[in-house]
């Protein structure tokens, strides 16, 4: 997979939207329950059952989104002692849980630093694109529309699951998707890992494309063995939502200032880099 560092394709306003969903996420994340014990390396049972049962509350649930069936016992966050050892303890819940709500909730929850900051990454270099493209307040009902979108699009595929579904992957996948159809010559300088990482400048379509392509093939569960781990459908799903949402844009699109052609190696390296 490559990474993208870079995109070349300047903006005319400052994109605050874009930097208010990053600042939310990060601040989020960092005061997530158990994420301490995760990055000192020492989790222990207690911050595992606190970190479930805020999930539990928060997080998107397939099942409760399809059939609205809200379980009977969920993790209260306190640890107990039962037949077979130290465990999580679990009571009806106390709270009364949205299903539609916690779609909005788990787009700001990330599994891991590496699941945060690649979502940010890749909402920096082609969410800045977008906001200009719609403006502010519209491409913050953009983004929450994909988000949606995503998610019960993967929960439709996954009625009867009760795995919680986090992350702004999918929100984050419709910017790409309509990055693609917005601005699909515009350059983008990626790393590609060959031996050492090599810079190269590439057309978005093929960059977007090729990641498109890549969820697809994963979302069906061949090439991976964490497929059942990270809801790539939802990827696929908010990627083409976003597709279509920026389509009627296209036509007033003006292309990005960029000459054609491939370059790599030392001359590949951008004048500024992020």
């Amino acid at each position: 997979m490559v990474i993208p560092v870079h995109d070349v394709n300047p903006v005319r306003r400052t994109p605050w939207v874009t930097y208010a969903l990053i600042a939310a996420n990060v601040f989020v994340f960092l005061f997530m329950p158990g994420l301490s014990g995760s990055v000192a390396g020492d989790s222990s049972l207690a911050q595992s059952c606190h970190l479930h049962a805020f999930l539990e509350h928060y997080a998107a649930v397939p099942r409760e989104l399809i059939h609205h069936q809200m379980p009977r016992l969920v993790p209260t966050g306190e640890v107990g002692t039962g037949a077979h050892g130290a465990g999580c303890v679990v009571a009806p819940p106390g709270y009364d849980k949205s299903p539609v709500a916690s779609v909005f909730t788990a787009m700001f929850l990330h599994g891991g630093w590496l699941h945060l900051l690649g979502n940010m990454l890749f909402l920096l270099i082609f969410g800045n694109n977008i906001e200009d493209r719609m403006g502010h307040v519209r491409f913050a009902l953009f983004y929450v529309v994909c988000g949606y979108a995503a998610a019960y699009g993967f929960a439709l595929f996954n009625a009867d699951s009760s795995a919680p579904l986090i992350g702004a992957s999918g929100a984050i996948a419709g910017v790409l998707g309509a990055y693609l159809v917005l601005y699909p010559k515009a350059r983008v300088w990626v790393l590609v890992p060959f031996l050492v990482f090599l810079p190269l400048r590439l057309p978005a379509w093929l960059v977007l494309g090729f990641w498109f392509a890549l969820q697809a093939v994963y979302s069906s569960g061949e090439g991976v063995s964490d497929a059942g781990t990270v809801a790539y459908a939802a990827h696929v799903v908010g990627f083409l939502a976003g597709m279509l949402l920026a389509w009627p844009l296209k036509p007033g699109t003006p292309p990005p200032p960029e000459p054609g052609g491939l370059l790599f190696g030392r001359r590949a390296r951008p004048r500024h880099t992020w």
